[in-house]
C-alpha cells in the first residue's frame, strides 16, 4: 500500500526490528536486511493514519461496495512484503477474511485462474501455505508459515528442503558463498564496495 507521503513499508520497518527475523536472514544478506531496517525512519502515527492507513479504508469502503481488493507486493523485501501488504488492508478495516481474500482468491479471480487457484477446493492446484496458527484470529499470524506445498510437494520454509513428498535440498544462495554478504553488520558499510568475490581484496 504505497499513497502519498510514505509508503506504508516504512511502517513496519519503523514498527518491528526487521533485522532479528531469523527466517528473513535465511534467504536475504544480511547486509541488505541491515542497511535498510536498522537505519530506518522515524515518523509520527498521524503520517500513517493520513497515507496507507487512510488509503486502506477506502480500499474497506470499496470492498463492503462490492468492489473486490487485491493485495500487490512489489518485492522490496521478499518473504516480508506480501504480509505487510495484507496486514495494511487489515488496518484499513477489513476483515481478517476479506484481507486474506485479497491476498488469495480475489487476485485470481481477477486474472481469470479462480478455477485453478486462490482456495482450498478439489482439482486446484496444490499451492498452499499451512500456517502455525489461524490469520483470522489474529492477521499477523500468516507470518507463522509451517510449511510450503508447491505444485503438491511438501517443503520445509526454514531450509526449503523437501520433505515426504520427495528429497529435494536447494543449493546455498550466490551470497551464502560470497566473503561480501557473510561480513557481521558494520554502520556504514558500503554494500556495494566492500570486498570482492574471492575474499582477498
Amino acid at each position: 500500500v504505497n499513497y502519498g507521503g510514505v509508503n506504508g513499508e516504512y511502517y513496519w520497518f519503523q514498527k518491528t526490528n526487521v533485522w532479528e527475523n531469523k527466517r528473513l536472514l535465511q534467504f536475504t544478506p544480511r547486509p541488505v536486511v541491515d542497511v535498510r531496517s536498522r537505519h530506518r525512519t522515524m515518523i509520527p502515527d498521524e503520517e500513517y493514519e493520513n497515507g496507507h492507513i487512510l488509503v486502506s479504508k477506502s480500499c474497506t469502503n470499496l470492498q463492503n461496495a462490492g468492489v473486490n481488493i487485491n493485495m500487490g507486493s512489489h518485492g522490496q523485501l521478499q518473504g516480508l512484503g506480501a504480509h505487510w501488504e495484507t496486514w495494511m488492508i487489515h488496518q484499513g478495516g477489513m476483515t481478517n477474511m476479506q484481507a486474506l481474500r485479497s491476498a488469495t482468491l480475489n487476485g485470481a479471480e481477477y486474472i481469470g485462474l479462480d478455477h485453478e487457484l486462490g482456495s482450498l477446493e478439489a482439482g486446484k492446484l496444490a499451492d498452499i501455505l499451512v500456517l502455525d496458527e489461524n490469520p483470522l484470529k489474529h492477521i499477523q499470524n500468516t507470518l507463522g508459515i509451517h510449511r510450503i506445498l508447491l505444485n503438491g510437494r511438501i517443503y520445509n520454509p526454514d531450509s526449503l528442503k523437501e520433505e515426504h513428498s520427495g528429497s529435494y535440498t536447494p543449493k546455498p544462495f550466490y551470497w551464502q558463498s560470497n566473503h561480501a554478504f557473510s561480513s557481521p553488520w558494520v554502520e556504514g558499510e558500503d554494500l556495494l564496495h566492500h570486498h570482492c568475490g574471492c575474499g582477498k581484496h
